[in-house]
């Protein structure tokens, strides 16, 4: 049987944090207000700007001088992401369960001290990740700048619009002496995610219609894109619009078991056979669980962990995306708490 590969992101699909938010919001006065604005920021160039070069989940990118500017480094980044990495009900089994299935991958925007610690949490191979690499030790950040990357942070929080963001973002900041830290940060996000993928193919000398691929936010469309034009197994995990517009199915559950029914499946049959499940798990779902070869022990599990409660899983087009939409948000907000819930 030919290769097949699982890759997820890991703040949605795993995990409900996201870490770059929790660090403003713990380390920056008005941090939350701040991140949330930088992220929109963010959306608006992905979506409508599009400026070349830039990727969605820069925003890990630009808040990085104004951590620093608050007294964040390193080990702070360290100690804060290893008390607070909350997982996602089921996901640390499912990822044990995945990585004895074949070969898996975490691909995540998140800064690699966080998927540091959750992978020292879960005992996931942390080789076997790709993520945004900041080092904030090292450039020093002068008195003046910390000062003014201060103002700057208050200009934000109180509504600055979209053009003056802007000039701070690519006037003002790359000509501050800490500026050369953006130069140094590397986001895995959007196209930085799709080459993750690309590379994760080509060093297991797999096909692209190998991949399984779980996401659940803007930074995710590219990969979700890439798994679905090449007939992979494309799937929203509590996604957001911009992930279930990308994808092929749609997953809205507070447990991963929903996610490891799919994964065992996709170990032994084609993308064509996972669909015919999911199709067949819309119309009745426990005649597709018992007709369909899913792992009886995956099976008691599932049956155990929902009961009656049967979680959302279905393809996604044009007749039910906007409903889709509608209960993956709750889904996702219930899961993840209102602000995160709400990011892109």
């Amino acid at each position: 049987m030919p290769k097949k590969i699982f890759i997820t992101d890991c703040e949605g699909p795993l995990s409900v944090n996201d870490n770059a938010f929790e660090l403003a919001g713990h380390f920056i006065p008005d941090g939350e207000k701040f991140f949330s604005e930088v992220s929109h920021y963010d959306d608006v160039m992905v979506e409508e700007v599009k400026r070349p070069g830039y990727n969605a989940g820069d925003t890990l990118k630009l808040i990085i001088p104004f951590l620093k500017a608050y007294g964040v480094d390193n080990q702070k980044i360290i100690d804060f992401s290893r008390e607070n990495v909350m997982m996602v009900p089921g996901a640390t089994e499912t990822m044990a369960y995945v990585e004895s299935t074949m070969p898996s991958f975490i691909v995540s925007t998140s800064y690699g001290q966080y998927i540091n610690a959750l992978c020292d949490l879960t005992g996931f191979s942390f080789e076997n990740t790709y993520f945004t690499q900041a080092d904030l030790d090292k450039h020093a950040l002068l008195p003046t700048e910390k000062q003014r990357l201060m103002e700057i942070k208050d200009l934000i929080v109180n509504g600055a619009d979209f053009e003056t963001m802007d000039k701070i973002f690519f006037e003002e900041l790359p000509q501050m002496e800490i500026g050369k830290i953006l130069c140094d940060v590397k986001t895995v996000g959007g196209g930085g995610k799709k080459l993750a993928v690309e590379d994760i193919i080509k060093k297991n000398d797999a096909s692209t219609d190998s991949v399984m691929y779980v996401g659940d936010s803007i930074t995710d469309v590219e990969p979700l894109k890439f798994a679905k034009e090449n007939h992979g197994v494309s799937v929203s995990f509590n996604g957001n619009e911009y992930a279930i517009n990308a994808a092929d199915i749609a997953i809205i559950s507070k447990n991963t078991m929903a996610t490891s029914i799919l994964i065992d499946l996709h170990s032994k049959f084609n993308s064509d056979y996972v669909k015919r499940f999911v199709e067949g798990y819309v119309i009745d779902p426990q005649r597709a669980l018992a007709n369909f070869r899913v792992s009886f022990q995956l099976l008691e599990q599932f049956k155990e962990i929902f009961g009656s409660d049967l979680p959302i899983i279905e393809l996604i087009n044009d007749e039910n995306r906007e409903e889709l939409i509608k209960k993956s948000l709750i889904c996702r907000k219930e899961l993840r708490g209102e602000s995160i819930g709400g990011l892109g």
